[in-house]
């Protein structure tokens, strides 16, 4: 009666959907304030209030009826223009407009970009740890997702066990830098090695291997780390990007592709990415958040508050005795679980009302993943149960 495929996906929700509702039903049991939730990457920093004063100029100042009425179905021409005159400015890329495919926020960049791209018995490479609803993503695109664990100590990507993983059905590669779940930045020297490998396969199997950058991350880096703009580095990258991180919106769903001209037929790529939007009924991304966009180009939210409390929580762990290393990205920490199984600890911290997210999900089992874009009072009144779970691991 129905897709049997589709009723399981809809069945049972990610694990970290899942816990999020717990915390949900936690909270009306005893209070939010006494429930840690470390579920859901969802910003707690406020959007700049460029945004809100964007959104009160276009409604007052534009025809109802035009403000919320569809753009192009690739997007508002403005706003693609402006996207790109800022990354040329920031990365000393050349992109127009026409490079650009406005979208409902990274998932949708990614569902499109997968279906744009895969044919019969493709293959689409994953990091792992990656996002869980990549495996989805790419699964629903017709496309095989095969995995690569990462160097268990760095984090980056084990390019010798990459470059075994490539094979003649190879169409993909997906990177997520800065990594959820981890938090790593991927380094030049990683960079280099990977685009490396990429070109010698396209080369050895004649025929055109994808690079597919996952970017919602990209502004939340900490310090005097850079993230290398991929595009520089391999022709045949393609950019989902999202600006429900950057910008705090991620309930806005608003983001982009980006195809630039150097990708082996330009013209064919882009069309198949407009198909693909088509066929999945991704065309024309919410034009007001668009209109924002053009706007607010360029300008983040508050992320030192993601600083403060990264660097809260590692300094408290390592007093704790909990392993983790202090990312560099994102608003992730990634700890090593002081029990094999993740699942039993996450259980455990579910004792002291703590929320965290088994790594086994991410492909990479035995962590544990705490997103700590939340409040920093609510950091500060956890870490007492945090000790206690310590104490009863006697760390």
């Amino acid at each position: 009666m129905v897709s049997k495929e589709m009723y399981e996906l809809g069945a049972k929700s990610s694990v970290i959907r899942e816990i999020f509702e717990y915390g949900k039903m936690r909270a009306a049991e005893i209070g939010r304030e006494n429930v840690f939730d470390y579920s859901l990457g969802n910003p707690s920093v406020p959007a700049p209030e460029s945004v809100n004063e964007a959104i009160r100029e276009l409604t007052l100042s534009m025809d109802s009826c035009e403000l919320h009425g569809y753009t192009s179905a690739v997007g508002d021409n403005e706003t693609r223009q402006a996207i790109a005159d800022n990354l040329n400015e920031r990365f000393g890329t050349h992109f127009s407009m026409r490079n650009f495919y406005m979208t409902a926020g990274a998932a949708a960049s990614l569902c499109i970009t997968f279906r744009a791209l895969a044919e019969k018995d493709d293959e689409i490479i994953i990091f792992a740890p990656y996002f869980p609803e990549y495996k989805v993503f790419i699964s629903s695109a017709g496309a095989k997702p095969v995995e690569v664990k990462c160097n268990a100590d760095t984090l980056q990507i084990d390019l010798e066990a990459f470059e075994k993983a490539v094979t003649k059905n190879t169409k993909a590669v997906v990177v997520n830098s800065p990594n959820n779940p981890s938090g790593v930045v991927m380094n030049e020297e990683t960079v280099r090695g990977l685009c490396d490998i990429l070109r010698k396969k396209q080369k050895e199997y004649g025929r055109e291997i994808f690079l597919v950058s996952d970017e919602p991350y990209r502004e939340l880096v900490y310090g005097d780390v850079e993230v290398p703009y991929l595009t520089k580095y391999y022709d045949n990258t393609i950019v989902c990007y999202s600006y429900s991180k950057s910008l705090s919106l991620p309930g806005d769903r608003i983001g982009y592709i980006l195809v630039p001209d150097e990708v082996s037929d330009f013209e064919l790529v882009y069309k198949s990415v407009c198909g693909a939007g088509r066929a999945l009924g991704y065309v024309c991304a919410p034009s007001l958040m668009q209109r924002v966009i053009k706007k607010c180009v360029g300008q983040t939210s508050d992320i030192s508050v993601y600083k403060k409390n990264r660097d809260l929580l590692v300094d408290a762990f390592e007093k704790y005795g909990f392993s983790v290393a202090r990312p560099d990205g994102a608003f992730y920490l990634f700890m090593r679980s002081p029990e094999a199984d993740a699942t039993a600890f996450c259980e455990k911290a579910k004792k002291y009302d703590l929320l965290l997210v088994p790594s086994d999900s991410f492909g990479f089992p035995g962590y544990v993943r705490l997103a700590y874009c939340v409040s920093t009072d609510m950091i500060k009144r956890s870490l007492p149960s945090f000790e206690r779970l310590a104490k009863e691991y006697n760390l």
